[in-house]
C-alpha cells in the first residue's frame, strides 16, 4: 500500500525517504526514561543511633542536591555483621552501600569467624565523620589529673573497675589500650549498652570508663563527671584545659570513634568517584555540619583513598591489644 505524503508525485528522490523516515519515527511511541536507581544506605544499627542519624542525614542531602533516591535499610544484629555481610554480597554496582562505623574493624579482631573479609570484600567511598573519646570518672573520684588516676591504679592493681557498653566495643578495646600503654591493672565491667554504664558511672557504682564526649557533657556540665583526658589528637575546643592523652606521652592512645562510607567490592571506579563527590558536597551543607554536631560527629570527607588509610590502620591496630587482653566474642 502508498503511503501518501501529501507531497507532489514527481518527488521520489533520497530526501523525500528522508522525510518518510522521519515521519514514522515521529509518530512511533517514545520509550518512558529508565527510573531511577535507589540507593539504600545500610545502617548495622537500630534508629535514632548516632550512625543512623549520620546516615539520614547524608541521604537527605543526596536527596536534596541532586535527585539520588536514597534510603537508610537498618540492620542490626550480631554486633553489626548482619548489615555488613548483606551489602558484601551485593550487586557492586553503588546501588547498596554500608554505612560503617568504629565497630566494623573491632568486630573485625575479636571476631575471627566473620561471613565476609572486612577489606577484600568492600571498596571505600568516603570517610563520613569522627567523634571524640574521653576517660570520664565520677566527680567523687580522688584522682582530677590521669597522673592521678594511673598512681591510683598502679597503687592498687586490680581494684579500680571501670563500665564499657559491652565485651569488644570500641570502648572496650580504647580502655584495654590505654592499660597496656600505661602499664595498670583495672577491672572490666562490661553493661548491655552505654546508657546503664554511664547512668552507674554518674551513680559512683563504677569508677571509669572510656565514653563519647558529647554523651556525657551534660553530666561534666552538672557537676556529675569530670573528664581526665580526651583521646583525639588535639584539645576539644569545649574543654580547652583537658588535656590529650598523646600530650601527657600516651602517643598510641589517639582513637577517634569513626564513620565511613563502603560499597560492594568491584564496584566501578567511576561510581565510587560520583558518589564520593555527592557526599563530599553533602557534607559541606551548614545544616548537616550544625545537626551532626549535636550528635558529637564532626564531618571529614576526602578521597576514598584516605577512607581505605583509615580502614586498613583500623584492621591492623586493634588485634594486637585484643590478644594482649585475652579479649573473646561474646
Amino acid at each position: 500500500m502508498e503511503i501518501r505524503t501529501g507531497l507532489p508525485k514527481p518527488w521520489r528522490g533520497p530526501g523525500r525517504r528522508a522525510v518518510l523516515a522521519m515521519g514514522l519515527a515521529l509518530a512511533m511511541p517514545v520509550a518512558a526514561p529508565a527510573a531511577q536507581q535507589t540507593i539504600s544506605m545500610v545502617v548495622a544499627a537500630s534508629p535514632g543511633t548516632g550512625v543512623d542519624i549520620l546516615a539520614r542525614a547524608i541521604s537527605q542531602q543526596l536527596a536534596m542536591r541532586s535527585g539520588i533516591a536514597a534510603v537508610v535499610d537498618n540492620r542490626p544484629g550480631a554486633s553489626g555483621n548482619i548489615g555488613a555481610d548483606h551489602v558484601a554480597r551485593s550487586k557492586p554496582d553503588g546501588s547498596t552501600l554500608l554505612v560503617a562505623a568504629t565497630t566494623f574493624a573491632t568486630n573485625a579482631a575479636v571476631n575471627h569467624a566473620l561471613p565476609y573479609d572486612p577489606i577484600k570484600d568492600f571498596a571505600p567511598v568516603a570517610l563520613l565523620g569522627t567523634g571524640t573519646l574521653c576517660l570520664a570518672v565520677p566527680a567523687s573520684f580522688p584522682a582530677n589529673t590521669l597522673a592521678d588516676f594511673i598512681a591510683k591504679a598502679k597503687a592498687e592493681p586490680g581494684k579500680i573497675n571501670y563500665a564499657s557498653p559491652g565485651n569488644g566495643t570500641p570502648q572496650h578495646l580504647a580502655m584495654e589500650l590505654f592499660k597496656q600503654e600505661a602499664g595498670i591493672d583495672l577491672f572490666h565491667v562490661p553493661f548491655k549498652g552505654t546508657g546503664g554504664a554511664i547512668n552507674d558511672l554518674s551513680g559512683g557504682h563504677v569508677s571509669a570508663m572510656i565514653v563519647p564526649l558529647h554523651t556525657v557533657m551534660s553530666l561534666v556540665k552538672g557537676g556529675k563527671l569530670k573528664i581526665l583526658a580526651v583521646m583525639s589528637g588535639e584539645r576539644v575546643p569545649s574543654l580547652p584545659t583537658v588535656p590529650t592523652f598523646r600530650e601527657l606521652g600516651y602517643d598510641q592512645v589517639q582513637v577517634d570513634v569513626w564513620y565511613g562510607l563502603l560499597a560492594p567490592a568491584g564496584t566501578p571506579t567511576a561510581v565510587i568517584d560520583r558518589l564520593n563527590g555527592e557526599v563530599n558536597e553533602a557534607l559541606k551543607n551548614p545544616e548537616v555540619i550544625a545537626g551532626l554536631a549535636k550528635q558529637g560527629i564532626e564531618p571529614q570527607g576526602g578521597t576514598p583513598g584516605r577512607m581505605a588509610n583509615v580502614l586498613a590502620a583500623e584492621i591492623k591496630r586493634w588485634p594486637p591489644v585484643v590478644r594482649a587482653a585475652q579479649i573473646k566474642a561474646d
